[in-house]
């Protein structure tokens, strides 16, 4: 049996009950030690908050200081290990020939051609073996007099020296000069024979027949376009302007048979 003297001392096994003292002393204490003992109130959460923005503050701190000493150029550049990279390996121009020209461009077109070209095999599904190209071109054609090909007393003055005549060769047209800065691929279909042969054997001038297509269209176009007439008319006045100032006051330009 427990003695008398023990009876109003507390069981070791649970803790203390708070008297009216202790309560009036909590009641009377810092504002931290009641927001720890009241009853429903929440956990303090200035420790870690303050953590985190140490943390962000250094985190901060640290990339304010690097960039500020890759700016002073103690550090070298951080390049992409994985940056694309060209290696240009042309060889140097050869100069094949010089050719001296006596042409004097009067007239020139700038043209446009869609062109839409197909080959495949007979009974063979497109998707085994087809190669159709829509390609957009674009090129110029030149109109110009050869005055190399003057021929002899092909200018005559008259006696009193008021007027002149003179007999040109008939405006050509130069070569259709495919722009391929303004010229591209619009759409591009390939069957899947076709593709495993790019993989085997590629062919880099698999294009060329659509380049030549363009050409000729353009060089057909420029035929019909009217541009040699415009050639001979911007060459006339040419001629006249430059003899008139010479003091001739009469000015005749012919054309040879072309």
């Amino acid at each position: 049996m427990a003695r008398d003297g023990d009876i109003n001392e507390p069981t070791r096994e649970f803790p203390d009950y708070p008297t009216s003292e202790s309560l009036r002393d909590r009641a009377e204490g810092s504002p931290d030690h009641d927001r720890e003992y009241a009853p429903g109130a929440p956990a303090s959460v200035g420790g870690p908050v303050r953590g985190l923005l140490w943390v962000l503050g250094a985190a901060a701190l640290a990339v304010v200081v690097l960039l500020g000493v890759q700016a002073t150029g103690l550090l070298p550049d951080f390049r992409n290990p994985f940056a694309k990279e060209q290696t240009d390996r042309s060889q140097p121009p050869l100069l094949k020939s010089i050719r001296d020209l006596s042409r004097y461009v009067a007239a020139e077109g700038n043209f446009q051609v869609v062109v839409d070209v197909q080959n495949d095999r007979r009974n063979v599904p497109d998707f085994l073996l087809n190669e159709r190209t829509l390609f957009v071109g674009a090129g110029r054609v030149e109109a110009y007099v050869d005055f190399a090909k003057i021929a002899d007393g092909a200018v005559v003055v008259s006696e009193d020296g008021k007027s002149a005549e003179i007999k040109l060769p008939a405006p050509q047209l130069g070569e259709t000069d495919l722009d391929m800065d303004k010229s591209y691929v619009f759409a591009e279909q390939r069957g899947l024979i076709n593709r495993l042969n790019d993989l085997v054997a590629g062919d880099p001038n698999r294009q060329q027949q659509v380049y030549k297509l363009a050409e000729d269209r353009i060089t057909a176009a420029a035929r019909d376009s009217g541009l040699t007439a415009r050639a001979q008319e911007n060459t006339r006045k040419m001629l006249e302007g430059l003899l008139r100032s010479l003091g001739y006051e009469k000015v005749t330009v012919t054309y040879t048979a072309p």
